[in-house]
């Protein structure tokens, strides 16, 4: 899936994350200072502790080699010591609040934290371990006990409110001014205006949130281990690919199943194998691993999802606000939670009528290859590829042969964005990476200038969560002289050594999207580490990645990548017309199975603070039932328990997002259509008003300043096939 890490430490220690289904620590705390902990002597741990200076890799890229587990908890405990006494320093300064003094001088403190952060966070991520694990649970309530020891500090907040209550006569220029007012709302919503009663109460509940959304994240990691299917015959296996075969029966070898075959499950309820596997004895038991995951056992989540829900209802209420939606949606382009509601539920009618329509021509397939049984969820994706087959004539293993990853890479993502904005992405061989399967790029602009590093890392495994994310090691900030070092992670399942991977095009899309986030972050211009990059609210931080999706169909992009893997030969234009008419295909079932998740994910943050803890199963069956998406053939994307972006991440009451953000990009690239289309002028119209001035202003400003005006659903509309043309 696509999407954040939750700032942290005010802002200087993680920046925002985009696609990401798990976050580092939340902004949250407990009540003991930093301070008063024994943190390992430095001098014993410098000079063998690489964490403990910047790295001399260009752009302070991390030198993996030399990294070690145990450096991380040394780093942490010194770099957070070392952040709250210039923390307490800016607070307790004699002279008046300046903008240098306070601002500035918070946007320069935390390095050691910052850097340490950045590294783990992102390896505990997509290259985890038992060790590392460990860490994360270890940091998380000491994690979320500095973040408040700075938030609730309330010297230091006296002196952003000074500044910020006469922002307007302090002569700065607009993006000081924004990070006063970045600053300002960041504080108080954290609670800094809070009684000291309050206060207490709002630790307790920040530290206990840290340690279950770590807990719920972990649990996840470990089922990703415990739910993989394993078959015991070849021939259970029919309807996959030699090539998918060959990586089943490998993976079930480094699994202790030798002779066996491993179908690892991924992230969202729905899976890959479920579109191929002709077995549905085995189709259901893939469905079932995937739907009911983390309900029993020691990986139970069932009780963390009802206990976040309530907590973060209770945090809500002592901020002064209804609900955690309120809050949350506050501070985000939509405002408010009807905002949303009506959004999603203006869709609803339209979207379970063609749902619907295509449930039915499913169940006629069904009945047309002899099948004698309802529709189920695991049947859904196998009998529509005969659907899509016979209306399209279109064959998935076909199309797939014209999409190797390699070229799709080079031939199709680098392409394009050489032609939209001039830059290319020159391979580094010589720049170590924490996997065998990361590859560093070092990225240029069009004058040469060499402007950031970026780290690919797309092939699925083990100690890598699910889903599709972009991060950064190092953020741009010209405060500090620092240029980003990002990374694009996803999932995708890497052929047997010697072999081709072959992508479907979904992936295709995705690995557009991803770089899409890198961009963002690699284009940064701005001067203060807050503003850069990713750093803006939930639902615009998706659109400039959606943006990016629909070039993998643009003529020239694809006449450029889409060529057999073994012949070279272009994919024929009728097989192209046939790929590009069925993308309308299953929409009912892709937009219902979204919608459905993100109008759960709204409904648990809408609960009050006096309401009990509830059912988790039940909750969810009822708020599916009052929206009217309960289809049992079509499950949300994620369920209660493994909804990492609602319940261990950093959307929150922010899934909506995605549609939301949605609603930009197809506007954004229909005008840029309409101004010639794939161009270095287009390109460097929207990098310079969207991609490169991150929150150094209001996002809708931003949009304004590309456009020319606010953005029309039009162009959703057609993107989703609903419309064909605008009126």
């Amino acid at each position: 899936m696509r999407k954040t890490l939750i700032a942290t430490a005010v802002g200087t220690v993680l920046a925002l994350t985009a696609c990401s289904d798990n976050t580092a620590p939340q902004q949250t705390d407990t009540t003991q200072t930093q301070t008063q902990q024994d943190a390992a002597p430095v001098a014993d741990v410098t000079t063998t502790n690489p964490l403990f200076v910047k790295s001399m890799l260009q752009y302070e890229a991390p030198n993996f080699t030399e990294i070690k587990d145990e450096h991380f908890l040394p780093a942490f405990e010194e770099g957070m010591k070392q952040h709250m006494t210039e923390v307490q320093a800016i607070a307790s300064n004699p002279e008046p609040a300046t903008f240098e003094n306070t601002l500035v001088a918070l946007e320069k403190s935390g390095e050691l934290l910052t850097r340490v952060s950045r590294v783990f966070y992102n390896l505990a991520g997509s290259d985890s371990n038992p060790e590392r694990r460990k860490i994360q649970s270890e940091l998380a309530p000491k994690m979320a006990a500095h973040s408040d020891n700075i938030n609730l500090n309330p010297q230091l907040f006296a002196r952003i409110k000074n500044l910020y209550q006469q922002r307007n006569e302090l002569k700065l220029d607009s993006e000081s001014v924004r990070l006063i007012e970045v600053y300002y709302e960041r504080f108080v919503r954290a609670g800094a205006q809070l009684t000291e009663e309050q206060k207490t109460a709002i630790r307790a509940l920040n530290e206990e949130h840290s340690k279950l959304t770590n807990q719920f994240s972990q649990n996840l990691l470990a089922e990703t281990k415990n739910i993989a299917v394993i078959v015991d015959t070849k021939e259970e296996l029919d309807g996959l690919s030699d090539s998918q075969i060959t990586a089943a029966a490998n993976a079930a070898k480094e699994a202790g199943h030798e002779g066996k075959y491993l179908l690892s499950i991924t992230n969202t309820t729905r899976q890959p194998a479920l579109a191929q596997l002709s077995n549905r004895e085995l189709r259901k038991r893939v469905w079932e691993a995937s739907a009911n995951r983390a309900q029993s056992g020691e990986t139970d989540n069932r009780p963390l999802v009802a206990r976040l829900a309530q907590l973060r209802a209770e945090r809500a209420k002592l901020l002064g606000y209804d609900n955690w939606a309120s809050y949350g949606l506050e501070a985000q382009m939509a405002k408010t939670p009807q905002a949303v509601f009506d959004m999603l539920g203006s869709m609803v009618p339209a979207v379970v009528a063609n749902t619907n329509q295509e449930a039915a021509a499913i169940q006629e397939m069904i009945k047309q290859k002899g099948g004698d049984f309802e529709l189920q969820p695991w049947d859904w994706e196998y009998y529509a590829e005969f659907v899509r087959q016979a209306k399209f004539d279109l064959d998935e293993n076909e199309v797939k042969q014209y999409f190797e990853f390699n070229r799709v890479l080079k031939d199709g993502v680098f392409f394009t964005f050489n032609r939209l904005y001039g830059i290319t992405f020159k391979p580094r061989p010589d720049l170590p990476t924490y996997h065998p399967d990361v590859d560093a790029y070092e990225l240029f602009d069009a004058d040469g200038t060499s402007l950031a590093i970026f780290y690919a890392d797309y092939f699925a495994r083990e100690g890598k969560r699910g889903g599709a994310w972009m991060s950064s090691f190092v953020g741009q900030s010209h405060l500090t002289g620092q240029k980003p070092v990002v990374v694009n992670v996803m999932n995708i399942p890497k052929a047997p050594q010697g072999q081709p991977t072959l992508v479907s095009y979904d992936n295709v899309t995705t690995m557009f999207h991803e770089l899409g986030h890198g961009l963002h972050g690699m284009f940064s211009d701005v001067k203060y580490p807050t503003l850069a990059g990713t750093s803006v609210s939930r639902d615009f931080v998706e659109f400039p990645s959606t943006f990016e999706e629909d070039w993998a169909a643009h003529p020239e992009v694809i006449a450029n990548y889409a060529k057999h893997y073994e012949t070279g030969e272009p994919i024929p234009a009728e097989l192209l017309q046939k790929v590009m008419n069925s993308r309308s295909f299953n929409q009912g079932f892709d937009t219902l199975e979204y919608m459905s998740a993100a109008l759960l994910d709204m409904e648990w943050h809408s609960l009050s603070a006096d309401e009990p803890l509830q059912d988790v199963n039940a909750f969810e069956a009822a708020a599916l039932k009052k929206h009217g998406v309960d289809l049992a053939a079509v499950p949300p994307r994620y369920k209660s328990t493994f909804f990492s972006h609602s319940m261990g991440g950093g959307y929150s009451a922010g899934y909506y997002a995605y549609m939301w953000s949605e609603i930009l990009a197809a506007d954004a690239y229909a005008y840029v259509q309409q101004q010639g289309g794939l161009k270095l002028e287009n390109g460097q119209n929207y990098r310079k008003n969207i991609l490169s001035v991150g929150n150094s202003r209001p996002p809708m400003e931003s949009y304004k300043a590309f456009r020319g005006q606010e953005p029309t659903t039009d162009a959703l509309l057609i993107r989703r096939g609903l419309k064909t043309k605008v009126d």
